[in-house]
């Protein structure tokens, strides 16, 4: 059975930090590339970033770009999104999300083309 779990959510203050952690079973990940989405109240979900099951080449979208940072740990089987410089507009659920292959999607954030998916962690941004 696969799972992915994630954790690492929180209240934070505008400014602040968080580090999710997604944890597979059942599944090798350096075998899948991973995602992350988030998904506000009332919003669509949007692919945030994703890093290849390869050489850990990644993607980002632009509204988090030089403030997020994803990588990988394949002893841990782990990926984790490193969140900096949060704002109250980061402020949503967020998923992490497994598509088989090696490289990067060629439509990295099409949700509906993963495999697997966890259940989400809350992330909120508050003063």
């Amino acid at each position: 059975q696969v799972q992915l779990v994630e954790s690492g959510g929180g209240l934070v203050q505008p400014g602040g930090s968080l580090r999710l952690s997604c944890v597979a079973s059942g599944i090798t990940l350096d075998d899948y590339a991973i995602a992350w989405f988030r998904q506000a109240p009332g919003k669509e979900r949007e692919g945030v970033s994703c890093i290849s099951g390869s050489d850990g080449t990644t993607y980002s979208t632009d509204s988090v770009k030089g403030r997020f940072s994803i990588s990988r740990d394949n002893a841990r089987n782990t990926v984790n999104l490193q969140m900096n410089n949060l704002a109250p507009e980061d402020t949503a659920v967020y998923y992490c999300a497994a598509i088989e292959g090696l490289g990067l999607p060629g439509r990295p954030f099409a949700a509906r083309e993963y495999d697997y998916w966890g259940q989400g962690t809350q992330v909120t941004v508050s003063s």
